[in-house]
Formats: structure tokens, C-alpha cells, sequence
């Protein structure tokens, strides 16, 4: 597994340029990519010019933002998957093979075994489409309270039950989205990861979660660094878990913009960077995220 880079959900915009060159100064060896941005690089220039930075600066490439709602109306949906091949094929021809979405955790609109069976449908249409490019659809679930609140149908948010619905698509490139502030929101554990099966997790979120907040209380803003004090996440333990289990995707750091306090991007970066690194290292993995020989002993 490898530290990964999103930059958008640092709040922080950029040439690719720019987002490289932070990457590679705050010991970062992957990034996410803005797809609709890279197919109209694509189209204008081509593909090796495109890929031309990512590839002299050595960097892998993380996930991509799937480009539609997986709950839009029918006619939106429709419209926006015709256009998938095509993003789908530029991120193969680039190496970006993730794609990540998220179900929503509640429905105005349809009760649950309705809802569950809409997203059964909607998850294996994606998949079927982003198969023969070879791009995986990574499905993540929202835990936190709040955006259940006041819905009329509740919904998917905790792993077994997303796990059902990714099961039951039935699409061989489907698999989860872990979001570890999540998984312990919903009253996961550490021992729901170590049994997963590694070729289940395509993609992996890091944020920690406070102390002494009730569950109901916890909101976008609960989202921590990984190494923040006071956090209910054993960091180290899960990357261990991670890598002792086979994964060996990207581990990005996702916490709440505001922690940051209008910082620098630059400081931004290295204190997302340095959160990371901490746990990492206490875990005693190296840089390709195995366990070094001295951690064993």
C-alpha cells in the first residue's frame, strides 16, 4: 500500500504541476486525479502528454471520483453514464484502475429493500461499464448520524450491510471504499478488517475520530488527523492490519478542512503528510507499506 494524496478534499486546488510537486516534497507516493480534467488533457493533447509529469515524478495513481450519483434521477443517470466509457478508458490509458463512490445513507424517496435494489441495479450498471476499461468501483457507506436525520427511509450505513449490497451486484470489479472514521462511527472494529479479503478493499480513507463525543454528535468537522491526540483510532493497529492482510492500495488522509485553520497549502500538505507518516512508522511498515523484519521480531 502506498500514501496517497487528495488534494481536493484538503480543500486545496492547483495545477497538476503544483499538486506533484507537493506529493513528492511531503512524502507522498501517490495522487488522486480530477478525471473530467485529465479527458480534456487527453483530448487536446493525448494521452503521453497527459501522463508526462505523473511519470517523470515516479508517482502512482490513487482513485478518481466517479463522475455521476449513483442516486440522480433516471434521465441524469442515464446521460452521465453514456459518457462513463470514455472516462473510464482515459483513466486505463493513464493507470488510474479505482473509481470511488459512496451510498447515500438515507432516501426521501424509497423505503429500503426498494432502495437496496435500486443501488443493486446501479452499482452492476457502473461496473459493467467500467469493466472492460479494467477500472474497479470502490462503494463506500456514510456512518454519521446527522445525515440520517429527519430522512423519512433510512439506508445503508455501516460495512455489513454494504457488504451485502457489493455481494449481491454480482460485478466481479466492485469492492469497498473503506473509510476507517467510518467503520468506528458505526460501531466497526479492527477485527472487521483483518477479515476482509485484501482484493475486497480497493481504496482506503484515514481520518480519527474524538474522544468523549456521542455517537449522535459527531459531524464532517469530527473528522481528525490520523495522529491527532485524543483520538478513539488505534492508527497503527489498523495500518498493520492493512498490511498484514494483502492490501496494497492507497491510504489517504481525509480529515475535516477546518482543522487546518486557513493554513498555508504548503503546511497543509505536510501536516496531512506528517499524520500519516506517524502511525505508518509506528506500525513498522516501510515505504511500500510491508512490515519491516525488525517489527517482526
Amino acid at each position: 500500500m502506498f500514501k496517497n494524496l487528495c488534494a481536493s478534499a484538503l480543500g486545496l486546488s492547483g495545477h497538476q504541476s503544483e499538486v506533484i510537486e507537493l506529493a513528492l516534497t511531503f512524502g507522498f507516493q501517490g495522487i488522486d486525479i480530477d478525471i473530467g480534467e485529465f479527458a480534456t488533457r487527453v483530448k487536446l493533447r493525448g494521452v503521453p502528454y497527459a501522463r508526462r509529469l505523473i511519470e517523470s515524478a515516479k508517482l502512482r495513481l490513487g482513485s478518481f471520483a466517479l463522475p455521476l450519483e449513483l442516486d440522480a434521477d433516471d434521465a441524469v443517470f442515464d446521460k452521465k453514464l453514456a459518457k462513463l466509457p470514455e472516462y473510464a478508458q482515459v483513466a486505463a490509458d493513464i493507470g488510474c484502475m479505482r473509481s470511488v463512490t459512496f451510498v447515500a445513507p438515507a432516501s426521501e424517496k424509497l423505503p429500503y429493500h426498494e432502495n437496496f435494489e435500486f443501488h443493486r441495479l446501479r452499482v452492476g450498471a457502473v461496473a459493467k461499464v467500467l469493466e472492460p476499461a479494467g477500472v474497479r468501483l470502490a462503494v463506500g457507506f456514510r456512518a454519521a448520524e446527522y445525515l440520517r436525520k429527519g430522512q423519512t427511509f433510512q439506508f445503508i450505513h455501516d460495512l455489513d450491510a454494504l457488504g451485502l449490497l457489493l455481494n449481491m451486484s454480482g460485478a466481479p470489479n466492485v469492492g469497498l471504499a473503506l473509510d476507517v472514521w467510518d467503520l468506528q462511527v458505526a460501531a466497526g472494529s479492527l477485527d472487521a478488517i483483518r477479515k476482509l479479503p485484501p482484493a475486497q478493499i480497493v481504496t482506503v480513507d484515514l481520518a480519527n475520530v474524538p474522544a468523549g463525543v456521542a455517537a449522535a454528535e459527531l459531524q464532517e468537522s469530527s473528522r481528525l488527523l490520523p495522529s491527532a491526540e485524543g483520538g478513539l483510532i488505534d492508527m497503527p493497529s489498523v495500518l498493520l492490519a492493512l498490511s498484514e492482510i494483502g492490501y496494497d492500495g492507497p491510504v489517504t488522509v481525509k480529515p475535516s478542512r477546518s482543522v487546518f485553520r486557513n493554513q498555508r497549502r504548503e503546511m497543509i500538505v505536510k501536516e496531512t503528510g506528517d499524520s500519516l507518516t506517524k502511525p505508518w512508522k509506528a506500525a513498522g511498515l516501510s515505504v511500500t507499506g510491508k512490515v519491516l523484519a525488525a517489527a517482526r521480531s
